[in-house]
């Protein structure tokens, strides 16, 4: 039987989540500037929001971390993104205001454990533990993974497109809506990465020789290169979800 362990209980798993759990991110979603500010802060003070999912041979399986926030449960109120949430929960903190909502921020599932419905299992026992702590919400700007074969389309459209079966297209998407979540709003930009065009060059093997727009490898957008500012500059959309 599988369980949800903080990672303070399991540093000798450390190492090889943070080697398991970049595998299918692409390199660019490491560079988004605007979460440094945040990041050791974060960790500081939400440690104990960040688990691992382990076979009953401690056996690493997957993980997920949130942050949680205040939010009054309306569309408007909702952070703009993945960026915007760390930074609220972080300044929030700061500033002593009593959280009400979990925000799961990220979850994967080891490259030979997928398929098994352990993201599933993850999203559940995380959301049971954000009940339990008196966070009556869970949301998540849930980055759908289809997406990168549309980077030509707007993510509110994108987030409309279902299936004969009338659940979303997209797999991601479709997870959490079996487990309860609903569609909630577009985050058109959820993150901003940016660099140079060698950086960008360097994370996507690609090159880019005149300014424009590029599609990129699981890129959910276009990529918008100036060569005469040497800047790329990419906004990745995400879709948030809320769970019962």
């Amino acid at each position: 039987m599988d369980k949800l362990i903080p990672v303070a209980e399991a540093p000798e798993l450390d190492e090889e989540a943070g080697k398991r759990f970049v595998e299918d991110w692409p390199e660019f979603i490491f560079h988004d500037l605007g979460v440094k500010p945040y990041r050791d802060r974060r960790v500081e003070y939400f440690r104990d929001w960040e688990f691992y999912l382990v076979s009953n041979e401690r056996r690493l399986i997957a993980g997920c971390w949130g942050v949680p926030i205040a939010w009054d449960g309306t569309v408007a109120d909702l952070p703009s993104g993945f960026t915007d949430s760390l930074a609220r929960a972080v300044t929030s903190y700061e500033a002593g205001v009593v959280p009400d909502t979990f925000v799961l921020m990220a979850a994967a599932v080891r490259n030979d454990e997928q398929g098994k419905g352990y993201a599933g299992r993850v999203i559940t026992a995380v959301r049971e533990r954000a009940a339990e702590a008196g966070l009556a919400r869970m949301i998540a700007p849930v980055r759908p993974t289809l997406k990168s074969r549309y980077p030509l389309t707007g993510i509110a459209e994108f987030m409309t497109w279902t299936r004969d079966d009338g659940l979303p297209l997209d797999p991601w998407l479709r997870t959490h809506v079996r487990l309860g979540a609903e569609l909630l709003a577009p985050a058109p930009v959820s993150q901003t990465m940016t660099g140079s065009v060698a950086d960008w060059e360097k994370w996507t093997g690609m090159v880019f020789p005149a300014s424009g727009s590029y599609v990129i490898p699981d890129g959910l957008a276009l990529l918008e290169i100036d060569r005469s500012a040497d800047t790329g500059i990419y906004s990745e959309p995400n879709i948030w979800m809320r769970h019962s």
